[in-house]
């Protein structure tokens, strides 16, 4: 399964005001496994960014100058979602302006239903959480996601988050990296069906903690207790 993380900046709240989208973050997951392949651009919107939406996410107009219009990147983004699942915070925020500048291009490319299916993780997180506030910073602190690096709002430092967040709310990482070994497992089965290791495998290493890496769960196990407000059973 190919999954992109998506998330957007705009100019401002709604599109059919004529507000812009002026930066796109993607982050690729492939079986649940970030590839580290990413999408990330700047758009000039060729018109001035509300007050509020820079206090959200810092972007101004300066910075944006000399960066391309959605019709220079419309097609190289277009190819890089074609056939994934987008996961999106909030999708109907983000598919309403994409969805817009697409339809605004001289040669429209349809709307993003054409090329994507989507997963809205914020819908996903109120099934899960009823009645709790699940914006992203709520989630981060839920799951003990490390989000400090957002003091503002950006496209791919979200996307980021997000990946995170939504491993963390659907099982985390369900592949390992033993697991794809296969030298150390026997490829047939028994009648019952039982995967058995292999006589000659090579011996599992055995690794202690380190003084630091004790001291580093100590400090989680400390963070997450303070979040809690009871006292960790592992404790």
């Amino acid at each position: 399964m190919r999954q992109i993380i998506l998330d957007t900046e705009t100019t401002g709240l709604e599109p059919t005001r004529g507000h812009k989208i002026i930066e796109i973050g993607c982050v690729e997951m492939i079986n649940r496994r970030l590839t580290g392949n990413h999408f990330h651009v700047y758009i000039n919107p060729e018109r001035e960014i509300d007050d509020g939406a820079i206090e959200v996410h810092g972007i101004t107009n300066e910075y944006l100058a000399d960066k391309p219009l959605f019709k220079d990147i419309a097609q190289d983004f277009i190819d890089y979602v074609n056939g994934s699942e987008l996961v999106i915070h909030n999708a109907p925020f983000d598919i309403g302006f994409l969805n817009h500048e697409l339809k605004m291009l001289t040669k429209p490319l349809g709307i993003m239903s054409d090329y994507c299916t989507v997963l809205d993780t914020l819908v996903l997180a109120r099934q899960m959480h009823p009645g709790q506030k699940n914006n992203l910073d709520a989630l981060c602190k839920r799951y003990f996601i490390d989000n400090s690096k957002r003091d503002l709002h950006g496209a791919l430092l979200d996307s980021e988050i997000l990946a995170e967040v939504y491993l963390s709310m659907t099982g985390g990482q369900t592949d390992l990296t033993l697991t794809q070994k296969n030298d150390y497992l026997n490829a047939n089965k028994d009648d019952g069906g039982i995967r058995r290791l292999a006589s000659n495998r090579q011996a599992f290493k055995i690794l202690a903690a380190t003084s630091q890496e004790e001291a580093d769960h100590a400090a989680y196990l400390e963070k997450m207790k303070e979040s809690c407000g009871d006292k960790l059973v592992w404790q």
